[in-house]
């Protein structure tokens, strides 16, 4: 892989009229107000612990802050758009008001909680699990919106996703996936698309790895790339380790994906990754 392919230098996308260049790297800080996350499941429960969360992951270095009240873990039970809404409104309520110049981001596949989340409590971002696949007015909320959207590649669902997922060509299939997707939202005047491949959604260790490897494949579609690999299985399972154990596995692999061109990183712990591009980018520029 070429020198110039480590970072993707011409990708923009725009928060708040403002333009956001990927000269290096972005961080996503994730907060589940989940009880039942695979990893930090019910550690925030009060709205002073996700706060200080908040505030803690903004001073390490995270650009972008990532909200989801549903477990979408492997196996995980779905919940009803009212409880996602009910778990969701006093946190970004208390949020919105405590970081009203933090950009947020809503992991939602309902279209309902992704518009609520944009027009009550200002969110800039839509995160959606399913590309639009679960919620058939998505695409049209989104284009009504007009707020960054990140597109995710899941095959089946979350109860469902890993039972024995099979692929020809994993990359390929998913790409075929995301163009007609990326072209249609591009025709309807949406010029802010994230894809992220998915990793763990629908995939087999193997799986994981072939798309770590030919993460570049997806500069093709023209957008940037989104990269959440944080304490998956993918990881730990192939260290037999646990979720807890697995920050030096995670280290390794985010470092694999920013080499491969990811432009944003999905993650629990961010001071290490922040540190990892710190390191990376004095050593692309050295």
């Amino acid at each position: 892989m070429g020198k110039d392919t480590f970072f993707c230098k011409n990708k923009t996308i725009r928060f708040r009229g403002h333009l956001l260049e990927f000269n290096q790297p972005l961080v996503m800080g994730i907060l589940n107000i989940t009880p039942d996350s695979f990893y930090d499941g019910g550690h925030y429960s009060s709205k002073t612990e996700m706060v200080e969360q908040v505030r803690k992951m903004i001073s390490e270095g995270a650009s972008i802050i990532d909200i989801g009240a549903v477990s979408t873990r492997p196996g995980s039970v779905p919940v009803s758009e009212e409880e996602e809404i009910n778990r969701l409104k006093p946190v970004l309520n208390v949020l919105s008001k405590e970081f009203p110049e933090t950009w947020f981001s809503i992991d939602t596949f309902r279209s309902a909680v992704a518009k609520m989340a944009v027009e009550e409590f200002g969110f800039y971002m839509i995160n959606d699990i399913s590309a639009g696949d679960l919620d058939r007015n998505m695409f049209d909320t989104v284009i009504g919106l007009n707020v960054p959207y990140v597109m995710m590649h899941m095959k089946g669902t979350p109860p469902d996703m890993q039972k024995q997922p099979v692929y020809e060509n994993v990359t390929n299939e998913i790409l075929s996936y995301f163009s007609p997707k990326v072209n249609y939202l591009r025709s309807k005047g949406c010029k802010d698309l994230i894809i992220d491949p998915g990793f763990g959604f629908g995939k087999k260790t193997e799986h994981n790895y072939k798309l770590l490897k030919e993460l570049h494949s997806f500069y093709m579609l023209e957008c940037p790339v989104l990269v959440g690999v944080s304490r998956k299985s993918m990881i730990y399972k192939l260290l037999g380790t646990n979720p807890d154990e697995s920050l030096n596995g995670t280290q390794v692999v985010q470092v694999i994906a920013m080499l491969n061109g990811a432009d944003i990183l999905r993650v629990h712990d961010v001071k290490p990754v922040m540190e990892a591009i710190r390191i990376m980018t004095f050593y692309k520029n050295s």
